[in-house]
């Protein structure tokens, strides 16, 4: 069979046969007509079927407050800037001047809705943890969860003993006692309701967190706009002991005369002198349970490595 190219189709013993133009027009517009509803129908199937459902706050977390190396007295001047600016309630970061005992805040955050504390004790040149502790009800939730930390201290005692008689390396066994006598420390601090409070995340209109801004023993007040969920933001308070960068200082504290530490040495008390810390910027801080039993996270504070040479703007921190 050859091909004409007129468009009909001859062979031997045959006549020309000629196709019609308007018919192959037609032809080719049907065709076209089915090529594309076949494409819309596989569309169409594929949109219908589920999505895989992922969690789409993975890494999404803001931090709010200084880290290691940022100037604080930038910081201070960056966020009253954002005070001044705040045209809406939010949340906020309050930073104290000095560590509070729980009887203290009510008068402080007075006319401003409380959602959490931020506490540790401070030992002098020790690293203690920090926590972040709801707290709606002032002083009563603090107190109650300042209770629960201390008989987890006491447990975290106790299992840093177990371990430091088990084990057989000096060293080792040195490392475990001294944790122990801190949590045993912090346990006793927390137990006696100490001045430990350092920081509260509060949510408030303009004008009411200007007026906290404004309080004796605020240190700075970080107002936080973009912040809608709690679980999924990190805040990062200034310690009140540093006054120009914010900084993790070495974990140098040594027994007294020769001995180590016990605890029965002091811990602090409301109105007892700071001494420096060592606790440097957590990675989370995260609430313990609740006092009313509601919560369900526990606390977790891991430390960043940090250099206390490098420096920043002083800026509050907004990272997601």
């Amino acid at each position: 069979m050859r091909h004409d190219p007129s468009g009909g189709v001859s062979g031997p013993g045959t006549d020309p046969v000629t196709v019609d133009p308007s018919r192959q027009a037609r032809w080719l517009v049907t065709a076209a007509v089915l090529a594309v509803g076949a494409v819309l129908l596989t569309v169409g199937w594929a949109a219908r079927r589920p999505e895989p459902v992922g969690d789409r706050t993975v890494g999404q977390v803001t931090r709010v407050g200084v880290l290691p190396g940022d100037s604080l007295p930038g910081y201070a001047a960056a966020t009253r800037a954002e005070l001044a600016a705040l045209t809406a309630g939010a949340y906020a970061l309050v930073s104290f001047d000095r560590y509070l005992a729980p009887d203290r805040l009510p008068a402080l955050l007075a006319d401003v809705e409380v959602a959490a504390v931020v506490v540790r004790v401070p030992l002098p040149d020790r690293q203690t943890e920090v926590v972040r502790l709801p707290a709606q009800l002032l002083p009563q939730d603090v107190t109650a969860g300042m209770a629960g930390l201390a008989d987890r201290k006491d447990r975290e005692a106790a299992d840093q003993r177990r371990r430091a008689a088990d084990t057989a390396d000096p060293t080792t066994r040195q490392g475990y006692e001294t944790g122990a006598q801190v949590a045993a420390r912090e346990a006793a601090g927390y137990r006696s309701a100490c001045a430990c409070v350092y920081a509260a995340v509060v949510r408030a209109a303009p004008a009411a967190l200007r007026a906290l801004a404004g309080r004796d023993g605020v240190r700075a007040l970080d107002p936080a706009p973009e912040v809608t969920r709690l679980d999924r933001t990190v805040f990062l308070p200034p310690l009140p002991e540093q006054r120009d960068t914010a900084r993790p200082p070495a974990d140098t504290a040594r027994p007294p005369a020769g001995r180590a530490p016990t605890p029965a040495d002091p811990v602090p008390t409301p109105g007892a002198a700071m001494g420096d810390s060592s606790e440097g910027a957590p990675a989370v801080i995260a609430p313990v349970p609740s006092p009313t039993g509601t919560g369900s996270e526990r606390s977790v504070s891991t430390p960043v490595p940090t250099s206390p040479d490098s420096r920043r703007s002083g800026s509050s921190v907004r990272s997601p």
